[in-house]
């Protein structure tokens, strides 16, 4: 069975290395002492991601990702849908290449998943810490997978 999967609805699937970053989600899961169960990334438009805030989260606002926690004893799981105009948008609000605020939606996710939080000032310093950090491992982590695979 496919730990992670990658899904797109309603937009096109430009997604790369997703066998590398599958890999990598599953590393930094069992880093955290987790089982990796069933985690299912859905990337949409924003009209899809608002219509799922509203339904589940009673929030009437566009938003670049809702997470939702199946996780229980035995292994982290969830679904995490992220939208991809809203990415788009941040990263040129942000200043940051569209790759780069992707990955940092995707690792938000994961750490929302993990536990953390980003309610309060501190909480979202922490995230975005930890979220740069992952970024950082996961273009270093990509690198040596490529060698890896040049050597077989």
């Amino acid at each position: 069975m496919k730990k992670v999967g990658f899904y797109f609805d309603g937009v096109v699937d430009n997604l790369k290395d997703k066998r590398a970053l599958s890999n990598f989600i599953n590393t930094v899961v069992l880093e955290a002492n987790r089982k990796v169960g069933p985690l299912a990334y859905t990337f949409t438009t924003d009209e899809k991601l608002l219509a799922l805030n509203k339904q589940y989260l009673k929030h009437k606002t566009l938003t670049d990702i809702i997470t939702f926690d199946y996780s229980d004893e035995k292994a982290l799981s969830g679904e995490i849908f992220i939208s991809i105009e809203r990415v788009a948008e941040n990263s040129i609000k942000f200043g940051d290449s569209y790759t780069k605020e992707l990955l940092r939606v995707i690792f938000h996710g994961l750490l929302h998943l993990l536990g953390h939080k980003d309610k309060d000032t501190e909480d979202i310093n922490r995230m975005r810490r930890l979220e740069n950090e992952l970024i950082n491992r996961f273009t270093a982590f990509k690198i040596d997978v490529s060698r890896e695979t040049l050597k077989t």
